[in-house]
């Protein structure tokens, strides 16, 4: 009935990789996407990707279908107008549309690495609110640091309010 009608069936939602993986950003600036990830972007239809920066200190991977609802976010007006356009200025400023190649690569923008020191160094990667994090090496250890800091206070806090 439904081939008669023309109509697909509903699709099941991809779910990302869950973990951290690790990776590096070859000496020309393009990163090497695990399987996991390559499969997670492919399955989903995304060959297209936005690279960029909100916080100068993390680079963001947006498949473009995410890089539109961030986009429609920032454009809302509301109090904090200004905020929103700093954070676009900056994400337009570093960042730039890629695809990922078939080797699974995605060319990080050069001004972006630079800033980063992300050149020829590992990082790792981890699916987040329907983007990719490419956190450096040094963020990402500071980031482990600060999320162990208080760990039993924070799990008991969150347990309350429903943490299986």
């Amino acid at each position: 009935m439904a081939d008669e009608l023309n109509i697909s069936p509903p699709v099941a939602p991809v779910e990302p990789p869950r973990g951290v993986l690790s990776t590096r950003v070859d000496e020309k600036g393009r990163l090497k996407l695990p399987a996991a990830i390559a499969q997670y972007l492919a399955d989903a239809g995304e060959k297209k990707v936005f690279v960029t920066t909100l916080d100068l200190s993390t680079v963001r991977i947006y498949p473009l279908s995410s890089w539109r609802q961030t986009e429609a976010m920032l454009e809302q007006p509301g109090e904090d107008t200004e905020a929103r356009n700093d954070v676009a200025f900056i994400a337009y400023h570093y960042g730039a549309d890629a695809e990922v190649d078939p080797q699974s690569r995605v060319l990080v923008p050069t001004n972006l690495r630079r800033e980063l020191n992300i050149e020829n160094e590992q990082v790792y990667l981890r699916c987040f609110k329907q983007r990719i994090d490419l956190i450096p090496g040094p963020a990402y250890e500071r980031m482990l640091a600060g999320a162990k800091t208080s760990l039993t206070e924070k799990v008991k806090a969150l347990e309350k309010q429903g943490l299986k």
